[in-house]
């Protein structure tokens, strides 16, 4: 038995780094391709590129490492059943449930590994790939500069400049209602006002030069005192040298996301927000006695003599108070429903690294019997089987976390219901195993092909005779 093991899991290695090394590379080039030109066009050193490369792997591999593993368990297993393997093996008193048992153990295996991936490699690389995307987007001040804002820009020698402008388009560089605060020279400072501007880089992405025009120079200086020089232009050139020479790096650790959070950090974050929840609870239910006492309270006697005053006035204080409360009621729900709703969105992270996980024993529950059950549809069978699943289980997983994100269904059943959806055919099928094992002769294939056609060859038949003269009619 240990040779057919070694067998078993040996027939698996190559159809796995085959299937993982293919859609992994083509899933990574499509992903570094729609960034890299913006990264190589900045003027960034080799090395940045290179970590940036680096930390996009682990999102994608956390997708095709499962995709791999069915793969290898469809093409293996299709292969043995068609080569006449499995047959013989039952023949010789081996049940083809024994074959799943080293692969089942191998999944069981990745499985571990995949929630140890998820849970401390994956959260990290994307912390520090966000950070990076962040630090870069400050060096290129077109991808920084923010409307109606003013924004800082560093030069190479420490020159420091503010911008304003009324309307950005990130598309052509063109700026509008434009203000620059010059504090480039010691003892003066120099405010530009123009209505029009346009940025534009050097080749190299290092230099920028911003072109005004139709503005105004207001400057002012130490040496006179109240006095300051206005400076009518057409067209003035401004530029910025170096802004693009130098990549700055936060060193601190900064906010996290949930999708950059281990499980503990999760967990955390999700026992704060529930006893938030408590706490604004307690102040909603403190909030509706004060509003049951108010409108219990009777009204001051006092030893006024009467007065008519109409009722719209005398219920003017009370109505003022019960609209206060009403609004302070909302303001406390609506804080409430946010921090609610954060409990399930960290709940529903931390479901899906374990489901994510788990569909790896999943895959290989599944895609044996199938490939026993279907043998002879070759390389083609096993990428159609192997997409149509993933998309069932990504689309199922998706749909599931935007349902449990919104609080509509519980985070557990949207990130575990595509695990369940599929294992308990995976089930069904490992139980008919010995039942419905095929051979290259013939197969449930076959089977399929022969029910799809019948409908058409009974149609066929039926246009056969009603195309015959009265009297075969008559006869038939």
């Amino acid at each position: 038995m240990r040779i057919l093991t070694r067998y078993i899991v040996r027939s698996h290695l190559g159809p796995f780094l085959f299937a993982f090394t293919a859609v992994t590379g083509l899933l990574f080039l499509n992903a570094v391709a729609r960034a890299l030109e913006d990264l190589v066009g900045k003027g960034l050193e080799a090395g940045i590129i290179l970590e940036f490369m680096l930390l996009s792997l682990p999102h994608i591999i956390a997708l095709t490492f499962p995709m791999a593993i069915l793969v290898a368990v469809l093409y293996a297993f299709s292969d043995m059943t068609g080569n006449n393997e499995i047959t013989a093996l039952a023949a010789g008193g081996v049940h083809p449930a024994r074959l799943l048992i080293p692969i089942a153990v191998v999944g069981l295996v990745l499985t571990g590994a995949m929630l140890y991936f998820n849970d401390r490699v994956l959260p990290e690389s994307n912390h520090r790939l966000a950070n990076l995307l962040a630090d870069v987007g400050r060096q290129n001040p077109t991808f920084e500069l923010r409307e109606e804002v003013v924004n800082e820009v560093h030069t190479a020698d420490d020159t420091r400049y503010f911008l304003r402008a009324g309307g950005i388009d990130q598309g052509t560089n063109r700026l509008t209602d434009v203000t620059i605060y010059d504090l480039s020279r010691m003892g003066e400072n120099r405010t530009i006002v123009a209505q029009r501007g346009e940025m534009a880089f050097t080749p190299d992405r290092r230099d920028l030069f911003l072109t005004l025009e139709d503005g105004v120079v207001f400057e002012t200086t130490d040496a006179r005192p109240g006095g300051f020089q206005r400076l009518y232009f057409e067209t003035q050139i401004i530029p910025f040298r170096g802004v693009g020479t130098e990549l700055e790096r936060r060193t601190g650790g900064g906010s996290r996301s949930d999708r950059e959070m281990d499980i503990a950090m999760l967990r955390n974050r999700a026992a704060q927000s529930m006893e938030e929840t408590h706490s604004i609870a307690e102040e909603m239910h403190s909030l509706s006695e004060r509003a049951v006492e108010n409108a219990l309270e009777p009204a001051p006697a006092g030893d006024r003599p009467v007065v008519v005053v109409p009722a719209d006035r005398l219920s003017a204080p009370r109505d003022h108070l019960v609209a206060e409360q009403a609004s302070e009621s909302r303001v406390i729900h609506h804080r409430w429903g946010v921090q609610y709703l954060n409990v399930f969105q960290y709940q529903v992270e931390i479901f899906k690294k374990h489901s994510i996980a788990f569909a790896c024993l999943v895959f290989v529950l599944l895609g044996a019997p199938l490939a026993i059950r279907y043998p002879q549809g070759g390389v083609g069978m096993v990428i159609a089987l192997s997409l149509g699943i993933f998309f069932f289980y990504w689309v199922g997983l998706i749909v599931g976390e935007r349902f449990a994100d919104r609080g509509q269904i519980h985070p557990w059943v949207g990130m575990w219901a595509p695990n369940i959806l599929l294992l308990i055919p995976a089930i069904f099928l490992m139980s008919r195993m010995a039942r419905d094992m095929a051979t290259n002769r013939g197969n449930r294939l076959d089977e399929i092909k022969h029910a799809l056609g019948a409908p058409l060859r009974r149609l066929r038949e039926r246009r056969a005779t009603s195309s015959g003269s009265p009297q075969e009619r008559a006869v038939s």
